[in-house]
């Protein structure tokens, strides 16, 4: 623990200050005279019910709070003297007791209770009536507790119990003559009840009291009441509930009292799905259009009830709206989430007035309603006319100035995507525009379902194309890396966290080679300079997971060289100390082979570690790293394992450490070693590793089938930019040829040289082509000489040196020839005449050049 953290807050600090300088006032009072404090002293030699009951007789308040709140652990230990000596005084100290005292022994019942330390008909007998005393304190704070104690005991009490003991004295407690406390209590215990009897029952007893206390002259009990109705109308059903509470409900919503009439709204709409059509069309509809009407006329807090409950309503009664009236409604939202705003954009400048700071608290709340609803509200509209209908009002709510409304859209953002389905990208940049927003909050808010939400974004539905997909990636990355900086940058390292476990997902999002260069570099860097170790932890488990979908041998095997080097072979400690948590992961994530090739002797190297805590974190997850090993395969490691076990045994000097290798060494003995081939006890172990070896394999595969594909296209590539610009000289060459044809006489020196020209052109162009645009597969011709012998090598040289030219001239010049067919000056005979005769220049060349070599060696030879 830091100092800081040793170190008294400021109150603490000036309650210790306040002692310090009236120490002496406390000293000398005369609560602390020898006779105060032999009063106080209680014998230590008596039990807990004894001590128990001493304090609430004689003790101070304090003393007999304490006993209350201890109650429970009493009713553990002793339960039948408990209820005989301790409970008794408890119910009369009550009587007299303080808030504070009340407080705590609700809390107690409840928890006695809860743990069931008695049976339910001992609890009714005994407790039941001590709560019932204790509801109509004058505190409300107190009545209100033992009240929230009373409903919780009703769900456990048997129904006789209930309607005996709670249901008959009920009748009176909500008579007009019982003082007000006692009348909202009642409303409260009636919803509780209406789910504890039958329908019969309930309109019999219950009902009569209901429509009592909803026309009841205090209007406190009437918003009390209305709440309970959706109680008490779920317990009656829904022909009682059209009968008797639907009236109720219309009479409370025309209440004089806008908060009755607010709670009888949000009743309604509460209710909705127990009214059938007509009922929504003709009673629940104009009363809810008089509402919204109303509603900027009157007070903020209805705006405040009215746009969280805005998207229930409008698809409850989707089915009976005309089409003016869903543009209504849905030109009411659009209100509703800007309100506030149009003075911050200058729309109402001449008319701008200062708002009270409850005001714009109360504008901040509805738009955040409307954030919330959104969602519902692309039901509502429904998602193909999202963008004509809706996304106006998403940009706005996304780009609010206020963080609690952008972090509810980003909390819904997941919702709202599911719902667009193949029109997601539409919402693309707003993505981007919550990833960077400055509040870490939203940010928090938009990683839980991050993975989900870049799933959908690049591969959205059936109708989003491709062309928008990949568009979509490049502005979303910078995106993603800003965000993964901005939470490094602050002190919410938990954010931090959980955005490095999130970004996890990115191999099924992005293409590896992005993951490389954007991401897994920074993993690498976070495991190697960030001081949090959950951080670290996250950030080398995406790291692993980045690695094992990696589609690049090369890209691996550097990788791996940065973690053995950097973590594993690292000055500090904490850096090995990494590394062995990296490996944990590696063998969770990949295959056991792996581990073995690339990890296993660099773990056992750290058994030499000059720190003990390393060499203590090693020997814990040794019966990991054995668990790695098959046999026979795997022997020569297995032979590693134990001498460096032996070495840990027989020189290990720090006692901790060595008690950890014992006690490894007693759990490797235990091991059963798997084999190559499956065993029955290993069977689901040994498949799920194959399983990773056969992808592991299958990205090696994939990474050559990629490399040969990418040769194959670029050998293409190649051929034809060199066959197309073989054909524009050819067309300009004929061009020219033509000319001088017409003009030239047959026969004559300037038609002879021109011809000379021509053909010296064509043999240097045919020449050219054949020198470069060979296949790789032809790059041995010139090698051919070579390997035959000096007796045949003249007949050899020529024949193979024909037979490769004429092959490669068939293929590539193919297409040539039949393109220029037309072309009567350049007849393709004459081209591959040009190639032949190159080709025996060349020939003869190499003849003559190997005579010569071979004369000279057979000179040295004879010498």
């Amino acid at each position: 623990m830091t100092d800081e953290a040793c170190r008294p807050g400021p109150d603490m600090g000036r309650f210790l200050d306040l002692i310090r300088e009236y120490g002496s006032q406390f000293t000398d009072d005369e609560s602390t005279t020898p006779e105060e404090i032999e009063r106080l002293t209680v014998d230590e030699e008596l039990s807990d019910i004894e001590r128990a009951v001493y304090l609430l007789s004689s003790g101070q308040d304090i003393q007999g709070t304490s006993v209350v709140a201890n109650l429970p652990v009493l009713m553990r230990q002793n339960p039948a003297e408990t209820l005989r000596r301790v409970l008794p005084k408890i119910r009369e100290v009550l009587h007299v007791a303080g808030v504070e005292m009340q407080l705590t022994a609700a809390v107690s019942f409840l928890t006695v209770l809860q743990e069931e330390s008695v049976s339910i008909h001992t609890y009714s007998h005994s407790f039941l009536h001590i709560i019932l005393q204790n509801l109509e304190h004058r505190d409300a704070g107190v009545s209100n507790a033992w009240l929230e104690t009373l409903l919780a005991v009703i769900e456990a009490l048997p129904k006789e119990t209930i309607r005996h003991e709670i249901l008959n004295p009920l009748v009176s407690k909500a008579q007009l003559s019982q003082t007000l406390q006692s009348r909202l209590v009642s409303c409260k215990i009636m919803g509780k009840l209406a789910n504890k009897f039958e329908a019969h029952i309930i309109k019999r007893e219950i009902l009569p009291l209901v429509k009592s206390l909803c026309q009841d002259v205090e209007y406190e009990v009437r918003i009390c009441m209305c709440r309970q109705l959706e109680h008490i109308a779920q317990g009656i059903g829904t022909e009682l509930t059209k009968t008797v509470v639907l009236p109720e409900l219309v009479e409370l919503a025309r209440d004089e009292g806008s908060s009755v009439r607010l709670a009888a709204f949000e009743t309604l709409v509460n209710l909705l799905d127990m009214f059938d059509a007509d009922d929504r069309s003709q009673t629940v509809l104009p009363l809810v259009k008089s509402f919204c009407e109303k509603s900027f006329k009157a007070d903020e807090s209805i705006l405040v009830s009215l746009s969280f409950h805005l998207g229930k309503l409008c698809n409850g009664l989707y089915g009976i709206f005309t089409p003016e009236q869903h543009l209504r409604f849905l030109e009411f939202y659009k209100k509703l989430s800007t309100l506030g705003l149009q003075q911050e954009n200058g729309h109402n400048d001449n008319q701008l007035q200062l708002q009270t700071l409850e005001q714009e608290k109360k504008y901040i709340s509805v738009r955040k309603n409307c954030a919330y609803n959104f969602p519902a509200m692309i039901v509502f509209v429904d998602p193909k006319n999202f963008h004509l209908e809706l996304y106006s009002i998403f940009f706005c709510l996304c780009h609010d100035p206020e963080v609690p409304v952008r972090y509810t859209m980003a909390i819904s953002f997941y919702e709202v995507a599911k719902l667009l389905n193949s029109g997601v990208y539409t919402i693309h940049k707003e993505l981007v525009t919550l990833l960077q927003d400055e509040s870490l909050e939203v940010l928090d808010a938009l990683v839980g379902h991050l993975p989900e939400i870049l799933e959908l974004m690049t591969s959205g539905g059936e109708n989003s194309g491709s062309e928008s997909k990949l568009l979509s990636i490049p502005d979303l990355i910078p995106a993603l890396t800003t965000a993964e900086q901005r939470a490094a940058t602050s002190l919410k390292w938990r954010t931090h966290e959980k955005l490095l476990q999130k970004y996890a997902c990115l191999p099924h999002i992005i293409s590896s080679d992005q993951i490389y260069y954007r991401f897994l570099h920074r993993m690498l860097t976070i495991i190697l300079t960030n001081n949090v170790l959950p951080v670290q932890k996250a950030a080398a488990r995406t790291l692993c997971v980045y690695l094992r979908y990696n589609r690049k041998q090369e890209q691996r095997h550097e990788v791996i060289q940065k973690l053995i080097e950097q973590l594993g072979q690292g000055k500090s400690y904490w850096n090995r100390l990494r590394f062995l948590d990296t490996c944990e992961f590696i063998m969770e994530l990949f295959s056991k082979s792996f581990f073995c090739k690339y990890f296993f002797l660099p773990v056992l190297e750290l058994t030499h570690d000059p720190v003990a805590n390393v060499r203590m974190k090693l020997c814990y997850l040794l019966p990991k790293v054995k668990s790695t090993l098959k046999i026979p395969t795997d022997k020569h490691l297995l032979q590693q394992l134990e001498l460096c076990i032996r070495k840990l045994l027989c020189q290990e000097k720090d006692k901790d450490v060595l008690t950890i290798v014992k006690r490894t060494v007693l759990e490797l003995d235990r091991m059963e070693m798997s084999v190559d081939a499956f065993q029955k006890r290993f069977y689901e172990n040994d498949l799920l590793d194959q399983e990773k070896e056969r992808q592991e394999h299958l990205l090696l595969e994939m990474e050559q089938l990629e490399k040969e594909k990418q040769q194959s296209e670029g050998r293409s590539t190649s051929i034809n930019d060199k066959m197309f610009e073989k054909k524009r000289r050819d067309s300009k060459t004929s061009s020219v040829l033509a000319k001088s044809i017409t003009l030239s006489v047959p026969g004559s020196s300037s038609g002879t040289s021109a011809g000379k020209d021509d053909k010296k052109s064509k043999l240097v162009r045919s020449q050219s082509f054949s020198t470069q645009a060979l296949h790789p597969k032809y790059s041995n011709i010139d090698k051919c000489p070579n390997k035959s012998s000096a007796t045949g090598y003249t007949s050899s040289v020529s024949g193979m040196g024909k037979s490769c030219m004429l092959s490669f001239s068939d293929d590539s010049f193919r297409t040539h020839s039949t393109g220029n067919s037309g072309n009567t000056a350049f007849p393709s005979s004459s081209s591959s005449r040009n190639l032949f005769n190159s080709a025996d220049q060349k020939n003869n060349g190499n003849k003559e050049r190997q005579s010569r070599k071979m004369s000279i060696k057979n000179r040295k030879s004879n010498s």
